[in-house]
């Protein structure tokens, strides 16, 4: 009985090296944000790391192209190696190049308040930020004007609540974020109200200073918020967007709150109406 022998046609080693590498940048990714989440190495080698995967899943979308063309030319295998990195080098670099566009027109700061002339200070913050981190300093007036020309909408938030109010309902924002708070202090005896909390990114959980400060002002209150990354001096609109959202749900927890209700007055008890004179009976 003849048997026959059907050669199988072989695969393209772009397309073996293509999925090689998207696998890899992919190890690499997941590696990256474990150790920023976890805080096992300093910043900088950690973005290094993620910076090396995006580059070799881009690596990995060339390769993966060219496959493509051998295997059309040669009529090689290798169809699923290829779709594989490329599905893997999209799905790492599309949220980075999405940034990347939606940032090209932003100002190149990375500390965002809602009073340049008066920016709430970082105070425990202060003493645990690590050494090679971003100054805790206000850089000035020239990030003040870049701020106001890029996002105009960032103000102190006037409120007629009094302070005490105003403080409660940031801190309830803050808490219901689940930020680490670092230091608190209501406003007592004419003294500001203060929240120290860190905040992390959604992905990578880069960790970002915030400083509420809550202060009377006649019989209302004003809340100015201060936002700062700890690395880099861009931060892709990240801190812009949390003093906006945080304006806005602080001020909608202000209004939800009841407002004090007076004691009530006790009523006074009805005086009983006078009795006339009783008549006398009269005698027949």
């Amino acid at each position: 009985m003849l048997r026959r022998y059907i050669a199988e046609q072989p695969t393209s080693r772009l397309a073996v090296w293509a999925r090689r590498t998207a696998l890899f940048s992919l190890l690499a990714t997941i590696l990256a944000i474990i150790i920023v989440r976890s805080g096992l190495l300093e910043f900088r080698p950690a973005l290094a790391t993620f910076g090396g995967a995006l580059a070799f899943s881009g690596v990995a979308l060339l390769l993966a192209f060219a496959a493509f063309v051998v295997i059309w030319r040669d009529g090689l295998m290798g169809i699923g190696y290829s779709l594989t990195a490329i599905g893997i080098g999209v799905a790492l670099l599309a949220y980075p190049s999405y940034l990347a566009v939606a940032s090209y027109r932003l100002p190149w700061i990375y500390d965002i308040t809602t009073d340049p002339i008066d920016p709430p200070r970082f105070e425990a913050l202060a003493r645990i930020r690590p050494r090679d981190a971003n100054p805790v300093i206000y850089a000035g007036l020239s990030a003040a004007e870049q701020q106001r020309n890029a996002y105009p909408e960032i103000e102190t938030l006037e409120q007629e609540a009094p302070a005490q109010a105003s403080y409660d309902a940031a801190l309830a924002v803050v808490t219901k974020r689940k930020w680490n708070i670092v230091a608190r202090r209501p406003p007592e005896r004419g003294r500001e109200g203060r929240i120290e909390a860190v905040a992390r990114t959604p992905i990578m959980g880069l960790r970002e200073d915030v400083v509420i400060r809550v202060r009377s002002e006649g019989q209302g209150s004003r809340v100015d918020i201060r936002s700062s990354s700890r690395y880099g001096s861009f931060d892709f609109g990240t801190n812009a967007a949390r003093v906006r959202t945080l304006i806005d749900d602080i001020d909608d927890a202000v209004g939800r709150q009841k407002p004090e209700q007076p004691p009530a007055t006790p009523k006074k008890a009805k005086a009983p109406p006078a009795k006339g004179p009783q008549s006398q009976p009269r005698s027949r």
